[in-house]
């Protein structure tokens, strides 16, 4: 099982800092996300802003998530 995420930060560019449960930091990217379903809505920066940590990921108030799993093998690790 992979780190879970214990912190979100909005960045630049619809990035986000992730902070894992191990101590790690990485970027992970939404953008290639924005133009699908309902993460289409998080075009709206606002809305984007508005991301929390949830049960070990990532959630928004309009229902988009993204798996533990995906965040951490996807993000770009910080150096």
């Amino acid at each position: 099982m992979n780190p879970r995420v214990i912190n979100v930060q909005t960045k630049e560019n619809y990035t986000l800092l992730l902070t894992f449960d191990n101590s790690e930091q990485k970027v992970f990217d939404v953008k290639p996300f924005l133009d699908k379903g309902i993460f289409k809505e998080l075009k709206d920066k606002n809305k984007f802003s508005q991301v929390k940590p949830f049960l070990g990921s990532i959630q928004w108030q309009g229902g988009q998530d993204f798996c533990a799993d995906t965040l951490y093998e996807n993000a770009i690790p910080l150096v």
